[in-house]
C-alpha cells in the first residue's frame, strides 16, 4: 500500500468541504437575485442536485468519468460501480499521497454543482419533475463524458488539453447548456407592468457571493491534490482574479450607466473566479490579474451577443460561466508558465485548448437540446403561463420564501 500523506489528505478533506458548501452558496446567490415569487423554486433546484447527482456518482458516475478508458470516449462503468474498489489506498494516476476515496468525494462535489449552475438561466419556467429528469440525464450524457475526455484520460487529454479546475468541463458545458435551455423554454411570462428584474434580496446575494468566493479556494487549490506550491499558486490566483474582475466590471458598468451597482460588483467578482478556474494552476499571479480583467470584460460585453440571440437567460449564466470558463481555458494557451506546471503557452497549446472548447460546447449544446426535446415530447417540461406569472413557489411547492408580519385591520382596533 502506498504511503498516505496526512497533510495532503487533510488539505483535500478541507477543499472537498469547501466545494460542497458552494452549491448551497449558489442557492443563496441565485435566490437573492430572482424575484420574490421564485426564490424557493430556484433554491430547491440547487439543493436537490446534491441528492440526485450524488447517487448517480456512486452508481456509475465516477466510474464513467474516471474509470479505465474505453476508446478515449468514456470510462468503464464496472470497476468503481457502487464504490467498488474505491478505498483508502491512493491511486497514483490521480493523487499518489491521498486516499482514493477522497478523489471520489472531491470530484463528486464538482459533479453536483455543475447542473446547479444552469438553474439561473431558466428561472420560473421548468416543472420540478421534469427538472429532476433533466439534471439526471444531463449529468450522465453531458458532464460525465466531458469530465472523462479531459480529466479521466480521454481523447482530449491525450491531445494535451488541460483544465485545472473545470473551465471547460464545468463552466463551458453548463453555460452553453443553460443558454440552449433558456432558448428552448422561451421568454418568461411576466405580469403586466412587472419589472424585468427585481432581486428579492441583495444582502442574500452578497452572502451567497461571499460563500462562493470562500469555497472557490477549495474549488481551485484542491485540484493540486496536495498542500504544496501548486496549490498555493492556484489559491493566490483565485483571489487576485476575483478581485480585479470585480473592479473591472464596476468600471464598465459605471462608464455605461454613470454609477456602480452592488449586484454588478458581486457578479463581476464571480466572472473573474469563473475565468481563472481553468488556468489557476498554470499561470503566474501577475497573469491571473490580467486573466481576471479580460474575463470580466468579455463577460460584461457578452450581453450584446445574448441580446442578439434573443435568449431570456434570467441570471445570465452563459455570460458569467460559459463565456468566463471558455475565456480562461483559451488564455492558458497564451499565459501558461512551465515554471508553475508542466504546460507552456504557445500556438500549439492555444490550438488544442480552442479545439476542446469547441468540441465540449458543441456537444453540450446538441445533447442538451435532444434531452429537452425528449422531455417536451411527454408534455412535462414547461409550467403554465398562469403559474409563471404567479411565481412557482406557492403553486408548485406550497410555501413562500418570506413570511413577514403584516399589520391588518384587526391590529389597529
Amino acid at each position: 500500500m502506498q504511503a498516505i500523506n496526512a497533510g495532503d489528505t487533510a488539505f483535500v478533506l478541507l477543499c472537498t468541504a469547501l466545494v460542497c458548501m458552494m452549491t448551497p452558496a449558489l442557492a443563496l446567490f441565485y435566490g437573492g437575485l430572482v424575484q420574490q415569487r421564485n426564490v424557493l423554486s430556484i433554491m430547491i433546484q440547487n439543493f436537490v442536485c446534491i441528492g440526485v447527482v450524488g447517487l448517480i456518482w456512486v452508481f456509475g458516475g465516477f466510474s464513467l468519468a474516471f474509470g479505465p478508458d474505453i476508446g478515449g470516449v468514456i470510462g468503464n462503468i464496472v470497476p468503481y460501480f457502487g464504490m467498488y474498489h474505491i478505498g483508502v489506498e491512493p491511486n497514483p494516476a490521480y493523487a499518489p499521497n491521498v486516499p482514493f476515496i477522497m478523489v471520489f468525494a472531491y470530484q463528486m462535489m464538482f459533479a453536483i454543482i455543475t447542473p446547479a449552475l444552469m438553474t439561473g438561466a431558466f428561472v420560473g419556467r421548468f416543472r420540478f419533475g421534469a427538472y429532476l429528469l433533466f439534471i439526471a440525464l444531463w449529468t450522465i450524457a453531458v458532464y460525465l463524458p466531458a469530465a472523462h475526455w479531459i480529466w479521466g484520460g480521454g481523447f482530449l487529454s491525450r491531445l494535451g488539453v488541460v483544465d485545472f479546475a473545470g473551465g471547460i468541463v464545468i463552466h463551458a458545458s453548463a453555460g452553453v447548456s443553460a443558454l440552449v435551455t433558456a432558448k428552448f423554454l422561451g421568454k418568461r411570462k411576466m405580469p403586466a407592468g412587472a419589472a424585468e428584474s427585481q432581486p428579492a434580496s441583495l444582502p442574500l446575494v452578497a452572502l451567497g457571493a461571499g460563500l462562493l468566493w470562500f469555497g472557490w479556494f477549495g474549488f481551485n487549490a484542491g485540484g493540486a491534490y496536495a498542500a504544496d506550491a501548486l496549490a498555493a499558486y492556484a489559491f493566490t490566483n483565485t483571489m487576485l482574479a476575483g478581485s480585479v474582475a470585480m473592479l473591472v466590471w464596476m468600471f464598465w458598468e459605471w462608464r455605461e450607466k454613470g454609477r456602480a451597482s452592488f449586484s454588478g460588483v458581486l457578479v463581476g467578482a464571480v466572472t473573474g473566479l469563473a475565468t481563472i478556474t481553468p488556468a489557476s494552476g498554470y499561470v503566474e499571479p501577475m497573469a491571473a490579474l490580467l486573466i481576471g480583467a479580460i474575463g470580466a470584460t468579455c463577460c460584461y460585453f457578452a450581453k450584446y451577443v445574448q441580446a442578439w440571440l434573443k435568449v431570456d437567460d434570467t441570471l445570465e449564466v452563459w455570460r458569467a460561466h460559459g463565456v468566463g470558463g471558455m475565456t480562461g481555458a483559451l488564455l492558458i494557451g497564451v499565459m501558461a508558465s512551465s515554471q508553475i506546471n508542466k504546460v507552456a503557452a504557445g500556438f500549439g497549446q492555444l490550438g488544442v485548448q480552442a479545439l476542446a472548447v469547441v468540441i465540449v460546447a458543441a456537444y453540450a449544446a446538441v445533447v442538451t437540446f435532444v434531452i429537452l426535446k425528449i422531455l417536451d415530447a411527454f408534455g412535462i417540461l414547461r409550467v403554465s403561463a398562469a403559474v409563471q406569472m404567479a411565481g412557482l413557489d406557492k403553486p408548485m411547492y406550497g410555501e413562500d420564501a418570506y413570511n413577514l408580519w403584516e399589520m391588518d385591520h384587526t391590529v389597529s382596533k
